[in-house]
């Protein structure tokens, strides 16, 4: 059975960084082909897609508003993805939660990833 467990999240001035974790289980990096999303959910509004990472090939997709400012990346030996977030906004603050779903190819929607973690809060102070 798949889990994710996010990790990192927190309470940052704004022009911050900080750095998520996701780490799954119930399959491997080096074995599995999945997709692994970060999303995030703000109070009253939709979740939207933040960026993704393929096990396959480590193709990554961004959502627009985090590009330049935010990276993402994957540890095989750790089973682990993370969200780098530098220059952080007030308007980044939400819950961010990782995805995951089989597959090869980083897509932006989050209706079609199967398993998800429990979310971390990150909060963004002005």
């Amino acid at each position: 059975e798949v889990h994710l467990v996010e990790s990192g999240g927190g309470l940052i001035q704004a022009g911050g960084s900080l750095r998520l974790s996701c780490t799954a289980s119930g399959f491997t990096f080096d074995d599995d082909d999945y997709v692994i999303g970060w999303f995030r959910q703000a109070p009253g509004k939709e979740r939207e897609a933040v960026s993704c990472i393929s096990t396959y090939d480590r193709e990554t997709d961004y959502a627009d508003s985090v590009k330049g400012r935010f990276t993402i990346s994957s540890d095989n030996a750790k089973n682990t993805v993370y969200l780098q977030m530098n220059s952080l906004k007030p308007e980044d603050t939400a819950v961010y939660y990782c995805a995951a779903d089989k597959g090869t190819i980083p897509v932006m929607i989050p209706g079609i990833y199967d398993y998800w973690g429990q979310g971390t809060q990150v909060t963004v102070s002005a």
